[in-house]
């Protein structure tokens, strides 16, 4: 377990209206966290429709998801927030009054006096590839998710998918493997079209091997990999040494353990009071899609429009001895300078 890391605030989920919401407690001088179960920032707009259009952005006619999370980063650099991503909040515990422990499943431990789920419809956990006895060997030799590229050095990895995860992951983790094997159910990509040619040039030079077909079955003893079956496209079956897997198989979406932190729930949902977005749990907010009470809609503006109402209440709990004035930022000339506007 490492130090406990203290914040005033800690937001579950890295998407636009988690983001946002740094910029909202940036404002009122309130630190923040994020922890995030993807690899990267931008939840459902960076990692399933990086380049699809979104058109309800106020004052915005048309950006990609990338793009929106790309603008929302930029926003909330003059509060350097931290981000812990690739990590899952498991377990939180009240420990005063408000204040809470969180626990990720990579053993990080926060201490805050307030929690924001911001998480989406849940959390994103990664699709399990339907090879029978996958389970024994998941933690130890398969792994869903790279958090330490190290832990692959001088290792047999045999890489499974062909989106962008699956080619980035080859080649990040080429120089540092024995040696990547990256299997694919057909000979076409979804990753970024440089990606897939540097791959290929890899192959060309034979130092890694590319499979077409499907992984049948697993090898080795006690949780460790030794080899896999692979049938490929010509019904050919054929073994491969390999020592740790990573399949990239999409991601599903699952409430996860927010159904264990004692908050409410209805349908999946965490219902909310409306003039703060408070659960029932004082201290604990629920913003964007997670959120359920009348009159809900599910769009990226609504969000945005929690997150503020959310911070207002998130300062009582954090200055509680403070005043809380609100300003405009088009003429408070101390919120441009924390936004660094000359």
């Amino acid at each position: 377990m490492s130090d406990v890391i203290k914040t005033d605030v800690l937001i579950i989920g890295a998407g636009p209206c988690g983001l946002f919401a740094a910029f909202e407690l940036g404002l009122l001088d309130m630190k923040a966290h994020f922890v995030d179960i993807l690899d990267k920032v931008g939840g459902q707009c960076a990692e399933l429709y990086p380049e699809k259009p979104i058109y309800d952005i106020p004052g915005i006619p048309q950006v990609s998801g990338q793009g929106l999370t790309d603008a929302l980063m930029e926003q909330i650099k003059p509060f350097h927030p931290t981000f812990h991503l690739g990590e899952m909040v498991e377990t939180v515990e009240k420990i005063g009054d408000p204040a809470f422990r969180c626990t990720t499943d990579a053993g990080k431990m926060f201490e805050c006096k307030v929690l924001v789920i911001a998480a989406g419809g849940g959390s994103f956990q990664p699709k399990r590839p339907p090879v029978p006895g996958i389970e024994a060997y998941e933690g130890t030799s398969v792994h869903y998710a790279v958090r330490k590229m190290e832990a692959f050095r001088d290792k047999n990895v045999l890489i499974v998918g062909g989106g962008d995860s699956a080619l980035d992951w080859t080649l990040n983790l080429h120089p540092v493997a024995k040696r990547i094997t990256l299997l694919h159910r057909r000979d076409e990509f979804r990753a970024a079209p440089h990606s897939v040619e540097q791959m290929r040039a890899l192959v060309a030079g034979g130092k890694m091997d590319l499979k077409l077909g499907q992984v049948t079955a697993l090898s080795g003893a006690d949780g460790k990999l030794s080899g896999a079956t692979i049938k490929g496209n010509d019904n050919s079956v054929s073994d491969i040494a390999c020592d740790t897997m990573l399949p990239f198989f999409g991601l599903t979406m699952k409430l996860g353990p927010v159904a264990n932190w004692g908050i409410a729930l209805e349908n999946n949902l965490v219902p909310v009071e409306t003039s703060a977005f408070e659960t029932n749990v004082p201290g604990i907010f629920a913003i964007g899609d997670i959120n359920t009470y009348p009159g809900k809609i599910k769009l990226i503006l609504c969000g945005f429009h929690e997150g503020a109402l959310m911070s207002q209440k998130a300062h009582r709990y954090v200055y509680p001895e403070k005043r809380l004035v609100f300003q405009y930022t088009t003429s408070s000339s101390s919120l441009q300078k924390k936004l660094g506007v000359n």
